[in-house]
C-alpha cells in the first residue's frame, strides 16, 4: 500500500511519458488529494528499460502491456482503492483511512501530522461534497 500527503494511492493504469515517447498501459499509483502519480513499485525496473529502449528507438508511443508480461493480481493486492471503483466508495474509503490516522497522530503527539491530515480530510470532505451534488443533480 503507498501513501502520499495522508492519502493512500489508487491503483490504476495510465500513460507516461519518457522524453518524446508515450507509454500507455503503465501501472501507477494515483493520489486521488494532489493527484501525484508514482510508477508501481513492482514494474518500475521494467519501465526504465522499455523506456530507454523505446527512446532510443524514436518510437512516439508504445504499449506497456505489450511488451512486459505482468501479473495484475500482484500488482493491485496492495492497493486499498483501484479506479474502477465508484467515486465515492473510494472517497468514503480514504476518509475512513485518514480519520483512523488523525486518531493515531493524535496518540503520538504529532501536531504537524495532524495538521496535514485535517487539510486532506478538508479536501477531501470537498470532493465527497462534489460528488454527492452531481449525484442528486442528475
Amino acid at each position: 500500500m503507498s501513501f502520499c500527503c495522508g492519502a493512500s494511492m489508487i491503483g490504476t493504469k495510465g500513460t507516461l511519458k519518457h522524453f518524446r515517447t508515450h507509454i500507455h498501459n503503465v501501472p501507477i499509483m494515483f493520489c486521488p488529494v494532489c493527484h501525484r502519480v508514482e510508477i508501481h513499485y513492482l514494474i518500475e525496473n521494467e519501465y526504465e528499460i522499455l523506456a530507454e529502449y523505446a527512446h532510443g528507438d524514436g518510437a512516439a508511443e508504445v504499449d506497456f502491456q505489450e511488451y512486459v508480461e505482468q501479473e495484475n493480481k500482484a500488482l493491485l493486492e496492495n492497493c486499498v482503492n483501484h479506479e474502477n471503483e465508484d467515486p465515492m466508495d473510494v472517497v468514503l474509503s480514504q476518509i475512513d483511512m485518514a480519520l483512523d490516522l488523525l486518531s493515531f497522530a493524535g496518540q503520538i503527539g504529532d501536531m504537524e501530522w495532524q495538521d496535514q491530515l485535517k487539510k486532506r480530510l478538508g479536501t477531501l470532505n470537498g470532493r465527497r461534497n462534489k460528488l454527492r451534488q452531481r449525484r442528486t443533480s442528475v
